[in-house]
């Protein structure tokens, strides 16, 4: 099976491998995790790093020490089995109990390296990449563990962020594997209602309730949800300390979790009126109806793909508004239509001091549009996407372009933010950018 999966392994293969697991580790990889694989001036590492909260969780085999003369270290070597290869490798956990020396305490330095890693499903690897590892029901080759890498621009990385409920600040986790198959109890309340609905004839009226929120709508219940578990007023970017991590958690998190819920009731409802219409049985009206399913399942991938950029500029516009910065959104000139033209468009006419702030959620290569804007005026680029590559950030520097994104993607070690000066953080923007450069664009200062 696993010699035809490639090494990218696609959604069926992995949710096989994962429902024959009887526990789940997912680690979002950084870049010490993976940098070992492309050139051996970036460590002999040859392998990742295991939290401590997963080491002492008791899913991987339990450590010893082998060497009586460095007793400060335990490891132990076990088989694991890699679908995308078909491969069964011989793997070391390696546990350095090392205190760092001269502190009050002693504190100890927590440091556990696997290794023993397939080098060419590591190679050339996105920053945020996925690694999966199932702890078998049934040992397989004489293994009781599966290792599977899932690039973080994959398709599939999407779907386990969407399966597992993987929040904007996942870093790592276990999961039972029954998850997947476990109903919430929204689905089941949806079950029961629109069962009752079939059986007291009431189809239709169900069916005409369900509707999809406009993004307007879904956007401010998202926000007045963040406000109300802050407990603020509004979304001053001055008076909140991580803007944009407060951003990225309203549009992946808090609205995505509503939209899912209003989405499923009204594929849900548009579903029961093709299974149960007219007198034919259910089967039937499934073959029948294929190609309308077909329809309602495909408008439901693109639907889903276009909200998230508006989304996003929804979250945003609401920061430039609580935060009083004068601004013009969607502005059209020569031919462009940045999503903020800041103060406005007047102002770039007139060759003021003008900021240009685009959006993307996901960058790819659709950033590149933006340097032709650069005569027009200082140009930002805000995202909350953590995938971008270190060759783009240098791309995007050499056309001028600084990009914005939340203070924790800025910080941290599976992105590669750190060391670009090119790639400021909401908090930066909001501070330097606005407040003390253009005090101008803040009515009232």
């Amino acid at each position: 099976m696993g010699a035809t999966m490639g090494f990218h392994p696609e959604w069926n293969d992995l949710s096989a491998w994962i429902k024959r697991s009887q526990r789940l580790f997912i680690k979002k990889l950084s870049r010490n995790d993976v940098s070992w694989a492309d050139g051996a001036e970036n460590g002999h590492q040859n392998g990742f790093f295991i939290p401590r909260e997963i080491l002492e969780s008791g899913f991987f085999p339990a450590l010893k020490n082998s060497n009586p003369a460095k007793p400060h270290i335990f490891d132990v070597e076990y088989p694991v089995f890699w679908p995308a290869s078909g491969e069964v490798r011989a793997s070391t956990i390696k546990y350095f109990s090392l205190r760092y020396p001269g502190t009050p305490k002693e504190k100890p330095r927590y440091e556990c390296q696997h290794t023993g890693m397939p080098k060419d499903q590591f190679q050339s690897l996105p920053p945020a990449s996925l690694l999966l590892v199932g702890k078998l029901e049934e040992p397989l080759s004489g293994a009781d563990y599966w290792f599977a890498v899932v690039s973080s621009v994959s398709e599939e990385a999407e779907i386990i962020e969407t399966s597992f409920d993987l929040d904007a600040d996942f870093h790592f986790g276990l999961f039972d594997p029954a998850s997947l198959a476990a109903p919430s109890s929204s689905v089941d309340q949806l079950i029961e209602e629109l069962s009752r609905a079939i059986r007291d004839g009431k189809v239709e009226e169900f069916i005409r309730q369900q509707t999809l929120p406009s993004p307007g709508t879904l956007a401010g219940q998202a926000q007045d949800r963040w406000l109300s578990e802050h407990r603020m007023r509004d979304m001053n970017p001055f008076a909140i300390r991580e803007p944009g991590d407060a951003v990225m958690r309203i549009s992946r998190d808090i609205e995505y979790a509503l939209y899912k819920d209003a989405e499923l009731r009204f594929r849900a409802a548009q579903v029961a009126r093709i299974l149960i219409q007219g007198s034919g049985d259910p089967v039937s009206n499934l073959v029948r109806g294929f190609p309308e399913l077909d329809a309602i399942f495909l408008s439901a991938a693109q639907t889903r793909k276009s909200r998230a950029g508006l989304s996003f500029e929804h979250h945003v516009e609401r920061l430039l508004r609580d935060g009083r910065i004068r601004h013009e959104a969607q502005a059209v000139f020569g031919g462009r239509r940045p999503d903020f033209v800041l103060p406005d468009v007047k102002a770039l006419n007139d060759k003021g001091d003008v900021v240009i702030v685009s959006l993307k959620t996901t960058l790819r290569e659709r950033w590149k549009q933006l340097a032709m804007e650069k005569p027009f005026g200082a140009i930002f680029l805000a995202t909350v996407d953590d995938r971008v590559s270190g060759e783009a950030i240098g791309e995007m520097h050499r056309n001028s372009i600084v990009l914005v994104v939340p203070e924790s993607l800025k910080k941290s070690d599976e992105s590669v933010y750190k060391p670009h000066g090119n790639v400021i953080t909401f908090r930066q923007f909001f501070d330097e950018e606005v407040k003390s450069k253009r005090p101008f664009l803040i009515l009232g200062l």
